[in-house]
């Protein structure tokens, strides 16, 4: 992914999906309704999660604590890329979902980690966040 590859989706405000292992069945968050904040910078693409209550949420709190989620991938369609061999460079791209992935995540350099607001009421202090930063 070459740096602003995502911006394009970004500032469209596209309703984007976080999903666990690209699910559809295991949504966890979608930008529509604030609870999936997306921004890109020069090292990649990252998200915040409000987890959700749900058997999903609370495995994917429980495996980002333990630190035993694999990473990340994403849902897209490629609109510009550059081959260089067999090296493919996406430029932009229309980004549809990010994905927490169980096991073996398409690109190795994401990670999961979760964290807990500080600023919460006891009850909301249970949402914690998934950040991703893609190399």
């Amino acid at each position: 992914m070459a740096p602003g590859a995502f911006d394009s989706s970004l500032a469209e405000g596209r309703d984007i999906l976080a999903l666990m292992d690209h699910s559809r069945d295991k949504v966890l968050a979608r930008t529509k309704s604030g609870t999936l904040r997306l921004s890109s910078d020069n090292r990649g693409l990252k998200f915040e999660i409000d987890v959700p209550d749900t058997s999903a949420g609370r495995d994917v709190l429980a495996l980002a604590a333990r630190g035993d989620l694999g990473g990340m991938s994403f849902g897209f369609t490629a609109e510009q890329d550059d081959w260089q061999g067999e090296r493919r460079t996406l430029r932009k791209v229309t980004l549809h979902e990010v994905s927490v992935v169980s096991a073996w995540p398409a690109y190795e350099g994401t990670t999961v980690s979760a964290r807990a607001r500080q600023q919460r009421s006891a009850a909301q202090r249970r949402i914690a966040l998934l950040e991703l930063e893609a190399h």
